[in-house]
């Protein structure tokens, strides 16, 4: 609970670099990650387990795309900044 919590305030209080704005998104599938190995062991059940790898997976996956998009934007834009971002809409 502290972990999610922290991780929401993180990404409300930061809201300037986008990779840092990813970090409390991957603390809060940590926590996801703590509560179902926590209560799958707990309730002597298999699925939980199964469903923390799978979201350990899908974070991997998103942290390697999350970077190449990172690393895309900087060498077109010269930045990261949230700022020139928004600009690519209109």
């Amino acid at each position: 609970m502290i972990i999610s919590i922290s991780g929401i305030r993180g990404i409300l209080l930061n809201r300037q670099n986008i990779p840092i704005m990813s970090m409390p998104i991957e603390s809060m599938l940590l926590a996801v990650n703590s509560n179902f190995l926590v209560f799958s062991v707990s309730s002597d059940d298999m699925m939980g387990q199964s469903f923390a790898s799978l979201v350990s997976t899908v974070a991997a996956a998103e942290s390697a795309i999350g970077l190449a998009i990172f690393v895309m934007t900087f060498r077109v834009r010269g930045t990261i900044a949230v700022e020139s971002i928004n600009s690519i809409q209109g």
